[in-house]
Formats: C-alpha cells, sequence, structure tokens
C-alpha cells in the first residue's frame, strides 16, 4: 500500500502515478501521454533532448513537424504532474523526489541484492527481494503499447524476472525443510520459462534428491542431456554432472 504523500510510479501491471496526495494516471493526456511518461521514468537519471522524445513517442519515421505536437503534449504533461517536475526547453528531464518509488527500479534494485544474498549464503534474506523482482518483472510493461524502447525493457524484464525465479527457488533449496516442495516447483517453472538454461534443471534434481526421490532426478539429468545433445550437440554443465555423480553415488551405495 502506498503511504500518504509517497510518490509512486508503477509501470508494470495497471498504471499507477501517485505524486504526493494526487492520483494522476486518469488525467495523462490519452495514450501518447502514457508513452512519454513512461520514456522519461525509465530513463529519469538523465536528460533528454526534444528529437529523441519525439521518436519515443512517435516512432523513428515521425517528421520534423510533428514537434509543435511534442511541445502541445509536454506542456498538456506539465499540467498534470507539474512543472517543477519536467524541468527544461531543448532539454527535458524528469525530476522526481529522492524518495520516489518507480517499480521497474526496485525490481532491478531487489535482484541485485536477493544475488548479492544468494552469493553469500543468506537464504533468508534472499527471499524476499527475489520476490520482489520476480513479481514486478512477472507483469507486463505498459501493456497495450508497442515501441522498439519498450521491446527492450520487456527483454530487461524478461531477464529479472527469470533471474528472479533462479533467486527464490535457491533460497528455499538453501533453507531446506518445508520450502523443499516450493523449490522443485520453483524449478520446474524455471524449465518451463528457459529449457536450456541448467539452473532451473539442477535446482530440479537437488530438491528432489532432498526430498529422497532420487530416480526422478536422474530422470531429470536425463532429460536435459538428451535436449542439450540433440539441440546444441553438447553435454551438460560441469556444475549439472556434478549432481548427477551424487546421485549415481547414491544409487550404488543404496543397491
Amino acid at each position: 500500500m502506498a503511504q500518504t504523500g509517497e510518490t509512486r510510479i508503477q509501470l508494470c501491471g495497471r498504471l499507477v502515478v501517485r505524486l504526493g496526495e494526487r492520483r494522476v494516471e486518469d488525467a495523462l493526456p490519452g495514450g501518447n501521454g502514457r508513452l512519454l511518461l513512461a520514456y522519461l521514468v525509465l530513463n529519469r537519471l538523465r536528460r533528454m533532448d526534444r528529437d529523441e522524445l519525439l521518436t519515443a513517442v512517435y516512432g523513428e519515421d515521425a517528421p520534423p513537424d510533428h514537434h509543435p505536437r511534442l511541445s502541445v503534449l509536454l506542456s498538456k504533461l506539465r499540467r498534470v504532474v507539474g512543472p517543477e517536475l519536467l524541468p527544461g526547453r531543448s532539454e527535458i528531464e524528469l525530476v522526481l523526489p529522492r524518495d520516489a518509488f518507480v517499480d521497474v527500479e526496485a525490481a532491478f534494485e531487489a535482484l541485485h541484492r536477493a544475488q548479492s544474498h544468494v552469493a553469500s549464503g543468506e537464504w533468508a534474506e534472499a527471499w524476499g527481494p527475489s520476490g520482489v523482482a520476480y513479481h514486478v518483472a512477472s507483469r507486463a510493461l505498459l501493456q497495450g503499447f508497442d515501441r522498439p524502447w519498450l521491446d527492450e525493457w520487456r527483454r530487461r524484464l524478461d531477464d529479472v524476472r527469470l533471474r528472479g525465479l533462479e533467486c527464490f527457488a535457491a533460497a528455499r533449496l538453501g533453507l531446506g525443510g518445508p520450502t523443499l516442495p516450493q523449490a522443485e516447483e520453483c524449478g520446474r517453472r524455471l524449465i518451463e520459462m528457459a529449457p536450456y538454461r541448467e539452473t532451473g534443471h539442477r535446482i530440479l534434481m537437488e530438491a528432489l534428491e532432498r526430498n529422497g526421490n532420487t530416480a526422478e532426478a536422474m530422470l531429470v539429468y536425463d532429460r536435459l542431456r538428451v535436449l542439450l545433445r540433440d539441440e546444441l550437440g553438447i553435454a551438460p554443465s560441469p556444475a549439472v554432472q556434478s549432481v548427477y555423480r551424487r546421485l549415481i553415488g547414491k544409487t550404488i551405495t543404496t543397491a
């Protein structure tokens, strides 16, 4: 829940623009106004000239005579958000309060924290930020709009979603016990999302192993081995093969 007076901009999923006490997303000047605001938010750490903004809103084929349209659009946007947030004439920047929340930025920052905690084996600390990264990036960015720069940001968020789920799964695997079924579920989801990415296979193998399902874990390895051999002509990575060798050792021991 947003706190009273908080500046909060949500670009993934339902568009939300809270500027202090005001919710202004419904007052934005149409679809182009939403595109312009989103571009300014995603690039708010730098200044942008009008040619760049013209391309961002109207496309790469926009003729120079669209500059008056851009000027009108900027004026309308300034009336909605306040001129103090959009200073500049030839170069424009979006100036938000230092404590402003932007969901896309939060997802990238949360992923960084999650990966740091996983690298340090801090499983409980990795749980929360990995969930933030995964869930924010799972929502569509500015749904219904199509621009090359949006496609690039969507690809970046797809990577955040995948890596966030990897951290989520690693945290559950590291904590063990009652969280192992969740690690197994995350492993299966990772394989569905990125079948050639071996992390999901390894996590699923280890989760099944710890739950006593050694044979099923070996089947996961075999399916990966066949996939990589038939499609890419390569073998699984040393990390995955190490888990498999451990599984073989268990089957020999119990034989």
